[in-house]
């Protein structure tokens, strides 16, 4: 058997899962990374309209460029979680013990933390970060689900995220870069 010398190489294990990794990262608080301000409509699937943060009231009704449904959506971790904050109310969407949706005017509770799931389908689905398993959801109605009744895989928890109308242009777009078999490769240059 030949043993190579020279400098050690590390071999990738092919097939990795992030996803504990992830999992477990999203649950710590992260007081060092920089907090993520977007603003954005969440657009449920069952009601056709936009969630809305009416003060202590919730509802997905809104049309797309109202005022109640411009929803501030606030990161603070490694992860997914996120605060979400209506923009003209500024109560936040929370879920009490009861699995209600409700808004707050103070944030800071782990009632109203969510946990952003990206699905299959590329909806997003918001899990309530305190109790597992119970997600934002709505009926046809734009009426709240209580969480207890919802599951991963209904409808009424699929949400897509959508600018207000007339925002889009102020947000940045991403730049891509596209590369075909004539692009050239930048070889890094070294000290000669």
């Amino acid at each position: 058997m030949a043993v190579a010398s020279g400098p050690s190489v590390l071999v990738a294990e092919e097939n990795v899962d992030f996803r504990i990794h992830v999992e477990n990262q999203t649950r710590a608080r992260d007081d060092v990374s920089r907090k993520q301000l977007r603003l954005y409509q969440l657009y449920s699937r069952t009601s056709g309209k936009h969630i809305q943060v009416l003060g202590r009231r919730i509802s997905a009704r809104g049309e797309d460029g109202d005022k109640y449904a411009q929803l501030l959506v606030e990161t603070d971790t490694f992860g997914s979680q996120v605060r979400i904050k209506g923009k003209e109310t500024e109560f936040y969407l929370c879920m009490n013990r009861k699995g209600k949706l409700v808004g707050k005017p103070d944030g800071t509770s782990k009632e109203c933390v969510f946990i952003e799931k990206v699905l299959e389908n590329n909806y997003t689905a918001l899990m309530s970060a305190k109790y597992s398993g119970w997600y934002v959801g709505f009926t046809k109605k734009g009426r709240p689900r209580k969480g207890p009744k919802t599951r991963e895989n209904q409808q009424d928890v699929h949400f897509m995220k959508r600018y207000p109308k007339g925002q889009a242009e102020l947000q940045k777009p991403f730049k891509y870069t596209t590369v075909t078999k004539r692009s050239r490769r930048i070889r890094p240059t070294h000290p000669g």
